[in-house]
């Protein structure tokens, strides 16, 4: 959790680039992103150089990122440069052709600070043109608490939040509340095994849903000594002090044995995006959140390349425990682009039904996936609709279709969604349907807090039922189909043409309303006239 003197310093370095010149959001972001990997490579470069000094005594640092030469282009001599064009020329002329050169490495003594950012710096490009802009943002930045963990991640994640209009290719944002929703219910009952997992998201844009999953893994194992509770202000919706004050807790997963540790730093996550800004942003994300080196890949899962590059094959097919993912809903694509593999699996050119049959491909025999998609695809009447379905039925074990309220991707998209919970392989015996009416904010476009910080509504409801249903074991509690929650054999599914929409099933209980006899209500209206009438006859009387 941010404090609103953080938060207040966030919005004053946003406003700056917005009134500097520089107004698009995902810009403003990946140009933040840039700073901030300055003065990490700096911090970092000063911790080896104190480190080279214990060890020798009589000679000089050589430098790990910043040779001899470079020494000047450091975030601790740029930052005390009063020259605003001096400055402009060091940043643009020098520092940013060595971010581009230090991404062109294959790695600096196997770094990892190198290996996942620095590696989409390669065509890295300064949008700031004035001086007095970059001056202040260099200023701004160093006043933000990079060297405090768990604090620099919820920084980034509020620098997110500003995301207020869909990028390109139908990508949006996917609020917090709902991925983290996602990840409590894909990992009840699964922690210990969690910790050797390997999670995914082939459309990964900022690394929502891999941060999401470290963030509620951090919190089950950390000890009550772990917790590191700070009280922190409480302000008014303007942001002003009320005088009040909460708890913020800080969870440092001390539980986490350091051989796991260097698997979940360096081995378990892996995103694919086929933006190259995204990518950046979602590296920066990652490291943010303390994981050094997340395989962050430049790629398009659906094209042809994913199953014959070097650096991605491997991911491609039966290799991931877990996909969480919100994919873009593009639309069509061209079918020659389309690894064949996936065609021949579901005859389609919609984006959302590909990357179904992807993520199916990608996961090992017994995986897991939470994944949202447009509402279309648990109705969709199209023969690649209803082959999907039935793939998942039949082939898979369908878990759960959770529907989702159409307003909780605005500002972005008023569309309607749901989110699909399936294993690889098993058998689907039944099938339980969650309604969330429902999740904690407005389903406006301002999207505005409802209640308590952490009252959620539907999604603490579905939080709480999830574990009786004990894979289908718990199915006798939920048999009423006039609840939010309740459960569809297969063959009411197979009956009904392989339909998961909730609509389908759900039983609407109408109340009945009594209304009096037709000759009471004419007699009502009849008396009513008459005294209308006598009303009239007085104010024509009065008017003379």
């Amino acid at each position: 959790m941010i404090t609103g003197q953080l938060r207040t310093k966030v919005d004053k370095l946003w406003e700056e680039f917005w009134t500097g010149g520089v107004t698009n959001p995902l810009t403003v972001i990946e140009q933040i992103s840039y700073l901030m990997f300055a003065r990490l490579l700096d911090m970092r470069e000063s911790t080896e150089e104190k480190k080279w000094s214990r060890k020798h005594k009589t000679s000089k640092f050589p430098g790990m990122y910043f040779p001899k030469d470079k020494q000047k282009i450091r975030w601790s001599n740029l930052k005390q440069e009063a020259d605003g064009e001096e400055v402009l020329r060091l940043v643009r002329d020098e520092l940013f052709p060595h971010f581009r050169w230090l991404g062109s490495q294959e790695s600096i003594n196997e770094d990892e600070l190198t290996n996942t950012f620095g590696q989409y710096m390669k065509d890295a490009t300064l949008m700031v043109n004035k001086p007095s802009l970059l001056v202040k943002a260099i200023t701004m930045v160093d006043e933000l608490p990079l060297n405090q963990g768990d604090t620099k991640g919820d920084l980034y994640e509020y620098l997110l939040s500003k995301l207020t209009t869909a990028g390109i290719n139908g990508q949006f944002r996917t609020p917090r509340h709902v991925i983290r929703a996602m990840v409590d219910v894909v990992l009840h009952g699964n922690h210990e095994e969690a910790l050797s997992w390997t999670v995914g998201d082939p459309a990964c844009g900022t690394g929502g849903f891999l941060v999401e999953f470290i963030q509620a893994m951090r919190e089950h194992y950390t000890s009550e000594d772990g917790v590191v509770v700070e009280k922190v202000p409480v302000e008014d919706k303007d942001g002003n002090p009320t005088g009040k004050f909460r708890e913020s807790k800080t969870y440092t997963g001390d539980l986490i044995e350091p051989r796991q540790w260097k698997h979940i730093k360096s081995e378990m996550f892996h995103g694919f995006d086929f933006d190259v800004t995204m990518l950046r942003i979602a590296a920066m994300n990652m490291m943010l959140h303390e994981i050094d080196n997340p395989d962050i890949n430049y790629q398009d899962t659906l094209s042809t390349n994913f199953t014959e590059r070097k650096e991605t094959k491997r991911w491609s097919e039966d290799s991931l425990d877990l996909i969480l993912a919100n994919p873009p809903f593009k639309g069509s694509l061209d079918e020659e682009d389309v690894h064949k593999s996936l065609t021949g699996k579901v005859k389609t050119k919609k984006t959302e039904l590909l990357f179904i049959a992807l993520m199916l491909r990608m996961l090992k025999l017994g995986g897991r996936c939470a994944v949202i998609v447009p509402d279309g695809v648990t109705f969709g009447s199209s023969k690649a609709h209803k082959t999907l379905r039935k793939m998942l039925v039949e082939e898979n074990q369908l878990e759960a279709i959770i529907k989702l309220p159409s307003g909780v991707f605005k500002p972005y998209a008023g569309v309607s969604t749901a989110i699909l919970l399936f294993s690889k392989g098993g058998q689907t015996d039944n099938v339980f349907f969650f309604d969330v009416q429902a999740d904690g904010r407005t389903l406006d476009d301002k999207r505005d807090k409802i209640g308590a910080d952490d009252d959620w509504q539907d999604l603490d409801v579905l939080r709480k039922l999830w574990p009786k249903w004990k894979g289908g074991k718990g199915k006798r509690h939920f048999k009423d189909r006039t609840a939010n929650a309740f459960f569809v054999p297969k063959s009411d599914i197979e009956g009904n043409g392989y339909d998961l929409s909730i609509n389908r099933y759900k039983e609407i209980v109408h109340e009945e309303v009594e209304y009096d006899p037709p000759k009471v209500i004419i007699g009502r209206l009849q008396k009513l006239e008459k005294e209308i009438a006598s009303d009239l006859k007085e104010l024509e009387a009065m008017i003379g």
